[in-house]
């Protein structure tokens, strides 16, 4: 069982009357990105320290519970071991700290007590130090045993600092701060916060496996993503655009506008990313994966529907064959293996898409179909191969 230590005590540098963990960022507040990453990564229960209260602390508070982790408002060391289930994992974030989930989740692969560090040269204004030669990078994963040796402390004592020297004390292992951190670091600075939110959503954002997520759709994301949060466009939103513009372009595909219609049915795929991005940063994953679905769709509807006017201007049924076989590859490719065993180059809707786009463009959109389906079935192809072979 895995248990989320959050702090939110420290004021923020450029807003005196807001705590820093309740700085705007990624659509919401820093304690909820935080929150997000922890329940992401698997955790249980979340427990919040705090000295003081404020209307904003309040109501991140209540938003992260409505997500479904049970969550807890402490301000002492014993009130947190109360919580906390005895033989749970606590994974410490410290206050103000933003990071990646795949930095997470690199800490909590182990056991015992860890902590991340990073080289002096490469310290944050803001990392504890560790010893002469390295800072804490703002993540610790202990046992409730290094808790209670901070509840037998004065309560006067910084919780975040008493708990970092319990766990350095008992020598845990220390896990090095990769040198590609976009993003990661402490930040209690409003402005400073924008920054690194851009940085750690394209950090995200890089390790999409498809080509066409890291090379079309993820610099287009990246740079339309951060004003729609900031200004805090609802996902469904974004989904309902995209279903406004798709269907706008199966009309034009059914009036033989081929490549119009393709085009807009791209736009409609752009959407819906945009709006899977707002549910990643809004911690909706069952949103985010009705857009991903959606994404599918739209392709998927578009080239069926100009297979059939091929066919039909043709007299031929090669066009729907051509159609039927893109649709019947892409969708076993979708179930072969999950996004993140993928290699880069297989086929996706959005990839499939684009070629017909392409190709439709150079007047070719039967040619435009047939590489589609058979990029489809080579990526299938490989998915075979790459399963296991039973014995």
């Amino acid at each position: 069982m895995i248990a989320g230590l959050l702090f939110a005590n420290e004021d923020a540098v450029d807003r005196p009357e807001l705590l820093a963990a309740t700085l705007p960022f990624s659509g919401g507040t820093l304690i909820e990105y935080q929150a997000r990453l922890l329940r992401t990564a698997g955790a249980a229960q979340i427990i919040v320290v705090v000295t003081r209260t404020t209307p904003e602390l309040v109501g991140a508070v209540n938003r992260i519970a409505r997500r479904g982790v049970p969550i807890d408002v402490v301000r002492t060391a014993a009130e947190a071991l109360e919580k906390v289930h005895p033989l749970a994992t606590i994974v410490m974030l410290a206050d103000g700290l933003i990071t990646t989930d795949a930095i997470l989740n690199a800490v909590l692969d182990g056991e015992g007590d860890a902590l991340l560090v990073v080289d002096e040269p490469h310290g944050d204004d803001h990392f504890e130090r560790v010893d002469a030669t390295s800072f804490w990078a703002g993540i610790a994963r202990f046992g409730p045993p290094r808790l209670a040796e901070a509840a037998r402390l004065p309560d006067e004592y910084d919780l975040q600092s008493t708990l970092l020297r319990a766990v350095v004390q008992a020598r845990a292992v220390r896990l090095v701060l990769p040198p590609e951190h976009d993003g990661h670091g402490i930040e209690r600075n409003a402005t400073g916060l924008v920054r690194r939110g851009r940085r750690a959503l394209g950090a995200r954002l890089a390790t999409r496996r498809p080509w066409i997520d890291r090379f079309v759709l993820g610099p287009i994301t990246r740079l339309l993503l951060p004003p729609l949060a900031d200004r805090r466009v609802p996902a469904k939103a974004m989904a309902v655009i995209g279903g406004v513009i798709g269907i706008g372009g199966w009309g034009l595909l059914m009036m033989r506008w081929s490549a119009g219609g393709l085009l807009l049915d791209a736009l409609a795929v752009v959407a819906f990313a945009l709006g899977e991005g707002l549910c990643w940063l809004g911690g909706d994953e069952r949103q985010a994966r009705w857009q991903r679905l959606a994404i599918a769709l739209v392709a998927a509807i578009g080239a069926a529907i100009l297979g059939l006017v091929l066919s039909r201007d043709t007299g031929t049924a090669t066009g729907w064959f051509a159609a039927a076989a893109l649709l019947v590859a892409g969708a076993l490719v979708e179930r072969a293996a999950p996004e993140r065993l993928r290699p880069s180059w297989w086929g996706s809707p959005a990839a499939y898409l684009l070629l017909l786009w392409v190709l439709t463009l150079a007047h070719e959109p039967l040619a435009g179909l047939m590489l589609a389906a058979g990029y489809a079935a080579v990526s299938l192809a490989a998915a075979v191969e790459r399963a296991p072979k039973k014995p």
